[in-house]
């Protein structure tokens, strides 16, 4: 199974704010740069973080910027703004009821299916935006693009 990228590049957009705040204009196409992917992309992801309350968006040049401390941002603060995490794991939808193993598969299937999503709910929800840009800065030497 795989994600979808929204989270890293959502991640990524946060940390660029962090710590290019007041060095740069936080603009779509600025971040786009810095993420690798169209300002369109961008530009929906953090229409997600805004609606979130995570971040404040000026409408065209304005730019970006963070609502929150990092400290106070979490992982699943995160996801939950560009995820539907209600479910992660999708059943397959039409398993045979006549089957011995098909008429129960989502009921066996989703009780463990559920436990894993929220050990994972868990661990996100344990790092914040501030343990990452820590996590960058010990090991970055790198300039912006």
């Amino acid at each position: 199974m795989q994600f979808s990228t929204r989270l890293p590049i959502a991640v990524h957009i946060l940390m660029c704010l962090a710590v290019f705040e007041g060095q740069y204009k936080m603009t779509s196409a600025f971040l786009a740069g810095s993420i690798g992917v169209n300002p369109v992309v961008v530009r929906n992801i953090l229409g997600q973080l805004k609606a979130a309350g995570l971040v404040q968006v000026e409408a065209g040049v304005g730019g970006a910027a963070l609502v929150r401390p990092a400290d106070e941002i979490t992982l699943l603060d995160v996801f939950d703004a560009v995820e539907d995490g209600e479910n992660l794991f999708r059943l397959h939808e039409n398993p045979n009821p006549r089957c011995p193993v098909g008429g129960r598969i989502k009921e066996v299937l989703n009780k463990r299916l559920e436990s894993v999503q929220e050990v994972m709910r868990r661990e996100l929800r344990s790092v914040t935006l501030r343990d990452l840009l820590n996590d960058w800065q010990s090991g970055s030497t790198a300039q912006p693009h």
